[in-house]
């Protein structure tokens, strides 16, 4: 269900209004506005069609030149800790993604690929506020945390959803599913620090990746998102 920022509830105003006179302030549009322009993904791309879970869903930007972030993802200052700025390298050989790669990996999936698994890492409540990137699976970062979770559900969660397998007191990642992993954006520490226990636990780098982002940057972009399953 879609709610009211707390800081739009408290503060409330016409957020395309005041685009609108910001970026006549500035000279970036004219006076009077004809129609809204295109906005595409790339100049060659203006939507992208994946199939997930039997529906095709369309991931593209909104199409309002007046769209603006939800407030709530706005805010510059959240407290560190916890809320800390990540390093554009999470740990050496996880490669960083952008969103035009991110892209790529959701087509994969869309594709049938099973050697790929996209990676929500927030916990529920951030899912419900915010949506998820399309292909994603919710899996909260108190799964794989030895805080939060006896380290054999750990290990099968390793096994069973990510495809590795244990011989004896070793792992085999031959096998392995490639994780792209992600969470609220550059000054969310949950998916970096389930990429760090994963790291050490043997998960090979190669088969790790993040999308630094996250879903702040996925919707300062406009993209498409979608509910969590079963909440609407």
């Amino acid at each position: 269900m879609q709610t009211t920022p707390r800081f739009a509830r408290r503060f409330p105003f016409d957020r395309r209004a005041i685009a609108c006179a910001l970026m006549m302030l500035a000279g970036l549009v004219p006076t009077t506005w004809a129609a809204d322009q295109p906005v595409g993904i790339t100049g060659d791309l203006l939507f992208l069609d994946v199939t997930l879970d039997g529906k095709v869903v369309r991931i593209e930007r909104n199409p309002d030149n007046f769209n603006m972030i939800d407030p709530d993802l706005a805010l510059t200052s959240r407290a560190c800790p916890p809320y800390c700025i990540q390093p554009v390298v999470i740990a050496p050989g996880v490669e960083t993604l952008g969103e035009l790669e991110l892209l790529e990996v959701i087509k994969r999936i869309g594709q049938g690929d099973k050697t790929i698994m996209l990676i929500d890492s927030r916990e529920p409540d951030w899912l419900a506020r915010f949506g998820m990137i399309p292909g994603s699976i919710s899996l909260s970062w108190t799964r794989l945390h030895p805080q939060h979770t006896p380290a054999e559900k750990i290990a099968d969660t390793v096994e069973d959803l990510f495809g590795a397998y244990r011989v004896g007191p070793l792992w085999n990642f031959a096998s392995a599913k490639t994780l792209v992993m992600y969470c609220n954006g550059p000054w969310c520490g949950q998916s970096p620090t389930n990429i760090r226990q994963l790291l050490g636990l043997g998960y090979p780098a190669h088969k790790i990746k993040w999308y630094r982002s996250g879903i702040q940057g996925w919707k300062l972009l406009g993209l498409t998102t979608v509910a969590p399953q079963g909440l609407k």
